[in-house]
């Protein structure tokens, strides 16, 4: 980044007679990284201000004429630089807003993105026509921050968790926001790849809920600076065609899944045939139905576990 140029945009100068407000502080910060290529820009600079100032972004505009002292602009021109590097936002505050939760986020963890609520929307309808008598039992794969599992816990009364991830790093993210969130008591936060921390659990889960690395090896170094040099490659990369973790739930999903259980994957926007035809291939499942995000792109997919009287040609492999 170019040191002068954050000079220049400095919300306060400890030489000048006068501090700078709020307003003058938000305006500056946004100008300085539009100038650096951001396109979030006055986003960015309200969440870094709030930051500083222990605020949200509306409070900001309730003291918009408040003026900052030395200590906190130097701190706001330091977040800015950080952000000018493309280090997420989100890590820079430690949080992202999912689902109307504020969840903790730390390099460990994919930032939560919006589009993933679809698939806690859509796992919610469908616990709707499951069985409400008895307790439901989800399994969210490859956790992370834990927001998938989190926000469900948060809507679900009767229901117990267990999320898995090969990152004890990340689990420990997920654990503060289950306690953060009040949910801990339905959540078991279990290490390990895909299905092994729950290899004993054969045919117990209502509903299988994940967001796989998706990303396909060759388009890894197209990504957005912000993911590609700082989100955990282990939760984008999905080896050479994007699948490799779609293969590996459809082949075992069934094993854990209670007759007419379901699964609930996000998927890239151009990957709907690839996954449609793969969970096709395994015959253990019903037919696929793919539901779109608010952007009109293809998001989720879901399949049905055929109840056993259907099922003509399931070959499963075993193991975790």
């Amino acid at each position: 980044m170019n040191a002068m140029a954050c000079r220049q945009i400095r919300p306060i100068d400890s030489r000048e007679p006068s501090p700078v407000t709020v307003r003058q502080a938000l305006r500056a910060g946004a100008e300085f990284l539009a100038q650096m290529g951001i396109d979030t820009s006055r986003l960015d600079a309200e969440l870094l201000l709030g930051k500083v100032l222990g605020c949200g972004r509306e409070q900001l505009y309730l003291d918009y004429e408040v003026k900052l002292g030395v200590p906190a602009s130097n701190l706001y021109d330091s977040l800015l630089e950080r952000r000018a590097r493309r280090e997420p936002a989100a890590y820079i505050t430690g949080q992202r807003e999912f689902w109307s939760l504020a969840f903790y986020v730390t390099p460990d963890v994919l930032v939560p993105r919006p589009e993933t609520e679809r698939a806690v929307e859509v796992a919610l309808r469908l616990v709707k026509m499951l069985d409400k008598k008895r307790s439901l039992k989800i399994l969210d794969l490859g956790t992370g921050s834990g927001a998938i599992a989190v926000s469900l816990a948060t809507e679900l009364d009767n229901v117990q968790i267990w999320a898995t991830d090969l990152s004890a790093r990340a689990l420990r993210v997920a654990r503060t926001n289950a306690v953060r969130h009040g949910v801990k008591e339905k959540i078991h936060f279990l290490k390990g790849d895909v299905f092994g921390p729950v290899k004993g659990q054969k045919e117990l889960f209502d509903l299988i809920v994940s967001n796989p690395s998706y990303v396909r090896h060759k388009e890894m170094q197209e990504l957005p600076p912000e993911v590609r040099d700082w989100e955990p490659r282990l939760a984008l990369d999905g080896g050479a065609d994007g699948l490799d973790f779609y293969r590996r739930i459809a082949e075992k999903a069934s094993l854990y899944l209670a007759d007419g259980g379901c699964v609930v994957l996000e998927i890239g926007a151009d990957m709907r045939e690839e996954i449609c035809r793969l969970i096709a291939s395994v015959g253990c499942y019903s037919t696929t139905t793919v539901y779109q995000d608010y952007a009109g792109k293809d998001r989720v997919v879901v399949t049905r576990k055929l109840l056993e009287a259907d099922r003509t040609n399931c070959e499963v492999v075993q193991g975790g």
